[in-house]
């Protein structure tokens, strides 16, 4: 039994920027609406796990889902912390269902350019179903790195029904990337018999040399 006192509850707007900003690798929060919980060990504010709608508004589509019925695990952004994180990434989503009953279905992704293959979702027996196709991002001249979503030759583009300004292809790096591992988490017994033929075994972690390997400057 642990004697850490772990509260998992929803927090402010501020409070999880404060935490993707200083301890998520993007450094960025999710775009759309975002459903927030702060991490507090003893007392002490320790980060914040973050849900959203995803990046795309088709993304309960294959599932037959709506876009209500199914939510992604988009930030984990924690600093030293003491629970293991699979634990407070689980009881974030014991906290999610109690606001949002009527989700069925999770989706998060584990990027292996940043040496990720989702050790987090493989202890909490999340399914692997594989990884999503190659891409490509731009770095800008102040090292920040644009996903190819937020990239648009006119220099803006439409997210979630809003318009942004996005960095243009000719302003900076244009990189190739690798697919993203994804995983599902069903929420129900009917959605575990759905999507359990899509399993796939699990990846392991990539080396240094063959990730280097797969980031490769286009010309």
């Amino acid at each position: 039994m642990s004697d850490v006192d772990l509260v998992v509850a929803p927090c402010s707007h501020k409070a999880a920027k404060y935490a993707v900003e200083k301890w998520h690798y993007s450094g960025v929060m999710p775009a759309g609406k975002v459903v927030k919980f702060g991490v507090w060990e003893n007392g002490q504010f320790v980060g914040a796990v973050l849900f959203s709608r995803g990046a795309s508004d088709a993304i309960g589509k294959p599932y037959n889902l709506t876009q209500t019925q199914i939510a992604e695990l988009t930030r984990v952004a924690l600093s030293a912390h003491q629970e293991p994180v699979s634990r407070i990434v689980s009881v974030a989503v014991r906290e999610l269902q109690k606001q949002s009953s009527n989700l069925r279905l999770l989706v998060s992704y584990a990027d292996p350019a940043e040496n990720h293959h989702g050790g987090i979702y493989q202890a909490m027996n999340w399914l692997y179903v594989g990884q999503t196709d190659a891409d490509f991002a731009v770095i800008d001249k102040t090292g920040k790195r644009w996903h190819s979503r937020m990239v648009s030759t006119t220099g803006y583009k439409k997210s979630f029904g809003v318009v942004k300004k996005v960095i243009k292809p000719s302003d900076g790096q244009k990189v190739l990337i690798p697919g993203k591992h994804k995983y599902l988490y069903p929420l129900d017994k009917a959605m575990r018999r759905q999507i359990k033929p899509l399993a796939k075994p699990y990846p392991k972690r990539a080396d240094v040399g063959e990730i280097e390997s797969r980031l490769s400057t286009t010309e």
